[in-house]
């Protein structure tokens, strides 16, 4: 009874709009109402309303086209109304992109972004990306929040981020400061594309990214392993795009010393081939970025790894070897107390040439 009941349910909203109909729209629907066609109407129908109701909720939550973009620089409270005693929709992050929607007084109604903006492309579903949460919409009080017509807003933004980042390196940072500059220097980016500040902020965004990537691929088993391509690889999405967009550029050396993370060995396992290959790495980094804030920090590794290969093969009785690999040592710590004499690591070098001499180990017991 029920289920003839349902048809007869479902045959009324069919038929009662096409009693006015065509004769010829009649006999089709005369054919589809068979029995054995009953069944594919009723589906169909059910995925209509539900087709309609997702658009009409995402309808809801989606912010008018010609909304302006903004952003916070304190955590701000979103409300369910204009109203500071209304019922609190959200607190919104730093950084996180919102859409104006309307202003009304000292109140404005936006759509804002609540989820975590660190995403690595690897973990994307090759189908598309389902998990994304939606905006939220509310009302929030107009104050903190920049936008593209903000004043200045570059350099506001700029500095909030600089001091997020600042705090985020603190022995007990707030929680998600990381994420909170990131997300400020991305919208210096986003809201101000012809800033001089641009470059900057797209490599410290990149940088807090693949800093935060990094700790946690580092943290996995696989990090041990010897094959760099056996471990998880660091996303390089943003680095190659810094790169692409500002050759031979400071940030463009800077996404370069980066991704070199991703070469590198786990753990070496007794083979003389990482640091040697490690050493390569950080040599033509050098070469191909001589100018970079990173070139001393680049051969002062590389001298250290060949420092190492020769404690290597020494433990393993090879005594020619080892004396190539130190000699390449020392010809790398020449080349970097010659064109970085000023820098740190020239220093660090001559104390590493100094180590060698005396024969105290480099790599593994730091005594004899």
């Amino acid at each position: 009874m029920k289920k003839a009941h349902e048809l007869s349910l479902w045959a009324f909203i069919i038929v009662q709009p096409m009693m006015r109909a065509p004769s010829g729209l009649l006999k089709l629907f005369a054919v589809l109402y068979r029995p054995m066609n009953v069944k594919r109407i009723r589906t169909s129908l059910r995925a209509l309303v539900l087709l309609v109701a997702a658009v009409t909720f995402a309808q809801k939550n989606t912010p008018p086209p010609n909304a302006g973009k903004a952003t916070c620089v304190h955590p701000t409270k979103l409300y369910v109304e204009a109203d500071e005693s209304a019922s609190q929709v959200a607190t919104i992050q730093p950084g996180r992109e919102m859409v104006i929607a309307e202003h009304s007084g000292k109140w404005l109604r936006v759509f804002a972004n609540t989820d975590v903006s660190i995403v690595n492309e690897q973990d994307v579903p090759v189908f598309g990306n389902q998990t994304n949460t939606p905006p939220v919409s509310g009302w929030m009080i107009d104050k903190g929040i920049v936008t593209s017509n903000t004043p200045n807003g570059d350099e506001i933004l700029f500095g909030a981020a600089a001091t997020m980042e600042l705090q985020a390196s603190e022995p007990h940072p707030p929680p998600g400061a990381a994420l909170s500059a990131r997300g400020l220097y991305r919208m210096v980016v986003e809201l101000f594309p012809q800033s001089s500040r641009v470059p900057e902020a797209m490599w410290r965004a990149a940088d807090i990214r693949w800093q935060l990537q990094k700790a946690d691929a580092f943290s996995l088993p696989s990090a041990h392993e010897k094959e760099a391509y056996l471990r998880e690889q660091i996303d390089e999405s943003e680095m190659k795009k810094i790169i692409k967009l500002y050759p031979h550029s400071r940030w463009a050396a800077l996404a370069a010393f980066d991704m070199i993370d991703n070469k590198i060995c786990g753990d070496w396992q007794g083979s003389e081939k990482c640091p040697e290959k490690e050493a390569d790495f950080f040599v033509k980094y050098a070469d191909d970025y001589p100018d970079s804030p990173k070139a001393p920090q680049a051969l002062y590794q590389a001298a250290w790894r060949m420092a190492s290969a020769g404690d290597m093969y020494q433990a393993d009785n090879d005594e020619k070897k080892a004396g190539d690999a130190r000699a390449k040592a020392k010809e790398l710590s020449a080349r970097l107390q010659s064109k970085y004499g000023q820098s740190d690591y020239a220093a660090r070098a001559a104390g590493l040439v100094y180590m060698m001499d005396q024969k105290i180990p480099i790599y593994g017991s730091q005594e004899e």
